[in-house]
């Protein structure tokens, strides 16, 4: 072939159509634990919302209001922290668990997995098993085939619209959303969210499915700098598989004739979501579903060989050579993720529901008043980041007789910030430096666990003047 023919060849392979793929059914282990993930997760997200605590709303991501609801917790803007802690967790999370076994993400909890694998359960409840699909799409239009079609489409979209729906009852109330949309009242914004999801739900899981692992998530394409040749990946065991061919069950001379224990059955190819096939070697297009592993273990078993002809194993293993799950990179990424779960956990446990900003008076550096006292103005600003109102107690210390002049017991609502003004007067025989550090505490009156002291300065006239 020239060099001419070669570059067309590229060109072709490149832009042609990607060719519709039609995985097979599979029982077994992996597919058992795939079912139990993808139940476990969209239960999670179908039901959370509805969940309720203390009369309101459980999960409710209130955007407008700045309220990020969790069942018994509520984060502020002013808990950005917390959110920074936990995508910086979910980081080192997914980097620990795929340097250990390989992409587990990918092929039991990725969304994209999720919503593909009922979305194919919809098709084949439909259409039918594999054959009966490929069949289908091969027969010209006919009233039948359009009705299939149809009643297919008409389910894919029915429930990408529920969840669209469900998605965004999680950032705003689900009841009001319900009543809202039976009354055909939703606002703009929820309208285009719910549609904006459902067709995004609709087109990723029922027609690009393997497209978006393909060539749209970056995760495909920066896995390997995770993998070693101790990290669990799904594996074809060429040494015992080869040379491939077809036989009969009862063949018991097929290594006389070097035949491997392979036999060609392609039902791993078949089984495939992303259409490739594993006896080529680690390929980024596999997303760790080992369904491969499923239907070889089951055809192994009928042929009377032993099972893991094809299974989760190591480059190392492969090789005949000791695994080590516990290595420097999986040690270091360990260590951090506990770390930083402790840490995140610690912190949470000793957060205190509210918010004390301290702002000196500028302008003036102090006040002399007719009585001879130096004053210094502060603005104090209390925010209440608990889910009730509460009464609150303002105490300052640093100096010796101190006085605080202004309103010192005040309420404040649940989710609201007020504004206060004080006076801080010293008498100047008290004051050792120019510049003296002052502690300003706001305790609750009604629930003494609920104490935040920050710091300050006071500054007074120069000392010997």
């Amino acid at each position: 072939m020239s060099k001419s023919e070669k570059q067309v060849k590229r060109t072709r392979d490149l832009y042609q159509s990607a060719e519709k793929i039609y995985p097979r059914q599979v029982h077994g282990l992996f597919a058992r634990l795939r079912v139990l993930s993808v139940w476990a997760l969209l239960g999670f997200f179908y039901i959370g919302p509805w969940l309720t605590w203390d009369g309101r709303q459980a999960i409710l991501l209130d955007l407008p209001a700045r309220q990020f609801h969790l069942f018994g917790i509520t984060f502020w803007p002013q808990d950005f922290i917390f959110l920074t802690a936990i995508l910086i967790i979910a980081a080192l999370a997914l980097f620990f668990f795929t340097s250990v076994a390989g992409r587990l993400w990918c092929g039991f909890a990725c969304p994209q997995t999720v919503w593909t694998e009922t979305f194919i359960w919809i098709e084949r409840f439909v259409e039918g098993d594999r054959n009966q699909r490929m069949k289908l799409d091969k027969q010209p239009w006919s009233v039948r085939k359009v009705s299939i079609k149809a009643t297919k489409h008409f389910l894919w979209l029915s429930f990408a619209l529920f969840t669209g729906y469900t998605f965004v009852g999680f950032f705003s109330p689900i009841k009001e959303l319900t009543v809202d949309l039976i009354e055909w009242t939703l606002g703009p914004w929820e309208m285009f969210w719910v549609f904006f999801y459902a067709l995004a739900t609709y087109g990723n899981a029922g027609w690009l499915r393997e497209q978006v692992c393909l060539y749209m998530c970056p995760y495909a394409r920066f896995q390997s700098a995770m993998f070693d040749e101790e990290t669990l990946i799904i594996a074809y065991d060429e040494k015992r598989g080869e040379s491939r061919g077809h036989r009969k069950k009862d063949d018991t001379e097929y290594k006389i004739k070097g035949l491997g224990d392979c036999i060609d059955c392609k039902q791993c190819v078949h089984v495939c979501p992303t259409g490739i096939d594993i006896r080529n070697g680690l390929q980024y297009e596999c997303i760790a579903c080992a369904a491969c592993i499923d239907v070889c273990d089951d055809v192994m078993d009928k042929m009377g060989y032993d099972k893991g002809l094809i299974r989760y194993s190591t480059e190392n293993a492969m090789k005949g050579k000791p695994t080590k799950v516990l290595r420097p990179k999986t040690i270091l990424y360990g260590s951090l993720l506990t770390g930083l779960l402790i840490a995140f956990f610690v912190s949470l446990a000793y957060r205190t529901p509210i918010e004390l900003d301290i702002i000196r008076d500028r302008q003036r550096l102090y006040v002399e008043t007719d009585q001879g006292l130096i004053q210094n103005v502060y603005t104090i600003k209390v925010a209440n980041m608990a889910q009730v109102a509460h009464n609150y107690r303002l105490t300052v210390a640093g100096l010796p007789d101190i006085e605080l002049v202004g309103e010192t017991e005040f309420s404040v609502d649940s989710g609201k910030i007020k504004t206060l003004t004080f006076r801080v007067a010293v008498d100047p025989g008290d004051l050792t430096n120019t510049v003296n550090d002052l502690y300003f505490t706001i305790q609750s009156t009604d629930d003494e666990t609920i104490e935040q002291t920050q710091e300050s300065r006071f500054i007074g006239p120069a000392l010997g003047r």
